[in-house]
């Protein structure tokens, strides 16, 4: 894909999101966006330009860290459910409550008997999500052996980027299939109705952004609630000496 169409196409798309934010935020809407895939797929991509031009008090991003020991004794989804939205609001997870049925499945992360719950539990977890008036998209990146394999050694090789490759990324690479498996499990179980999942296909960056997006906008009806330009007021008129200047630090005008 053409650069100039790319960046023409995504401007386009980065203004219907902020009319749908407003949309979302005037009607009291609960949207929660699920973003899952392998490695380097691409999710924080797609992340990045969904929230380039919103506010980050209407559409938030959500990248929970490993549990600490005390999670691990909770309910597994319990420490997702305060960050679910609250009227007016846009959640984005960058992964969510599947890492149970792919990281922690593929790593030996759980046992197998957390594995089972997880699957009969999320179906039901999710309908009731569905049914509280939430609007659920779960969106899964796919990119394929090859092209993973390819970012990875991006990444390896420029040091500003080598923060993103982590032992669990190489390790994933190496069980390309076993994660595979996993994923196709993770579909057949919570692939449903109420909450279907919805496959990138993500080799290509710039079609994955525009695709996902797209479909975003696709899938929650919105108006154009933009608000009019307001009168800008000019300045009060105040009787006010400020102290010294020379008073003030300021930083060294290197530039």
């Amino acid at each position: 894909m053409r650069k100039k169409f790319y960046e023409a196409e995504l401007a386009r798309m980065q203004e219907e999101l902020v009319q749908l934010q407003y949309w979302v935020q005037r009607n009291g809407l609960r949207v929660l966006v699920i973003f899952e895939g392998r490695g380097s797929a691409g999710k924080g991509g797609v992340i990045k330009r969904l929230t380039e031009r919103t506010s980050p008090r209407i559409v938030r991003v959500e990248a929970l860290p490993k549990p600490t020991e005390r999670e691990q004794t909770q309910w597994y989804f319990q420490r997702y459910v305060p960050l679910l939205p609250s009227g007016g609001e846009m959640v984005l997870f960058d992964r969510s409550w599947y890492n149970r049925s792919n990281v922690e499945r593929v790593m030996g992360y759980c046992t197998e008997q957390q594995h089972a719950e997880f699957l009969r539990t999320c179906p039901e977890f999710e309908r009731m999500l569905v049914r509280s008036g939430i609007i659920l998209l779960k969106y899964w990146f796919s990119v394929s052996y090859e092209e993973q394999g390819r970012r990875f050694a991006a990444r390896n090789e420029e040091p500003l980027k080598r923060w993103k490759l982590s032992e669990i990324d190489l390790e994933e690479h190496r069980r390309y299939v076993q994660y595979s498996m996993a994923k196709d499990t993770t579909f057949q179980y919570t692939d449903i109705k109420q909450a279907p999942w919805y496959v990138v296909p993500s080799d290509c960056k710039r079609r994955a952004r525009l695709n996902c997006i797209g479909h975003i906008l696709q899938s929650i009806p919105y108006e154009n609630t933009v608000p009019d330009p307001v009168v800008i007021p000019e300045r009060d008129d105040v009787s006010y000496i400020r102290p010294p200047i020379d008073d003030q630090t300021f930083v060294d005008l290197n530039y």
